[in-house]
């Protein structure tokens, strides 16, 4: 018998397709775990990156502290009188309001009553206002100094008599911290402060306050 004639092109597997479905296939599937790697690792760094702002708001942020209230400076103008068992001075008085917070901090009318011994001599008057986020006000408030409510006694006249008038301060200004005009907490700014008034050289010094 005559032998079969071989083709030349050689014969294509039948599952050919198939092969080629299955390497597609895997591909694919290599690809959308890569896809679904991604979506976990963009989640897990967001949420991440979340906690840190959750965190760093809550410490520092969401930390309301009281604004630090301070007698900073004071000059002295027209009346200045002493003898050596009395005074009576005008003093305007330079105050700071420290607000650390990140809000603003309202406040309301106070009074800094200003004392020698114990006894009141002189009170300052301040109107509502606000000290800015972060920032330190400068308010002045005049004063007058008078012995008239106390009893000459001693040690006045030794006071007066050395040329230092040793004095107190006090005040508590009330009002309420301002955060992104929607939380307000109520805080209060206290001074209590102790001063010199060198009389010789009409200014105060040895400003000390808790």
């Amino acid at each position: 018998m005559a032998e079969k004639e071989q083709s030349p092109y050689p014969l294509v597997p039948t599952n050919g397709h198939a092969r080629s479905d299955e390497v597609s296939d895997k591909g694919s599937a290599e690809l959308r775990k890569k896809k679904r790697m991604k979506c976990v690792v963009y989640i897990v760094a967001f949420a991440v990156f979340q906690t840190i702002i959750i965190v760093v708001f809550a410490l520092f942020v969401m930390r309301f502290k009281s604004p630090k209230f301070r007698v900073r400076d004071a000059s002295f103008i027209s009346t200045f009188n002493f003898t050596n068992d009395s005074f009576d001075l005008i003093m305007d008085a330079q105050f700071t309001i420290k607000n650390t917070n990140f809000g603003h901090f309202k406040y309301e009318y106070g009074i800094v009553r200003f004392s020698y011994d114990g006894m009141t001599v002189g009170e300052a008057k301040l109107g509502e206002a606000r000290a800015r986020a972060r920032s330190t006000k400068k308010v002045h408030g005049f004063v007058t100094l008078s012995s008239s409510n106390l009893t000459t006694n001693s040690k006045l006249t030794s006071d007066l008599g050395g040329r230092i008038l040793p004095l107190t301060s006090n005040s508590k200004l009330d009002g309420k911290i301002h955060l992104m005009k929607v939380i307000k907490k109520k805080k209060s700014a206290l001074m209590d402060c102790t001063l010199d008034v060198n009389l010789g050289m009409k200014k105060i010094q040895n400003v000390q306050c808790k």
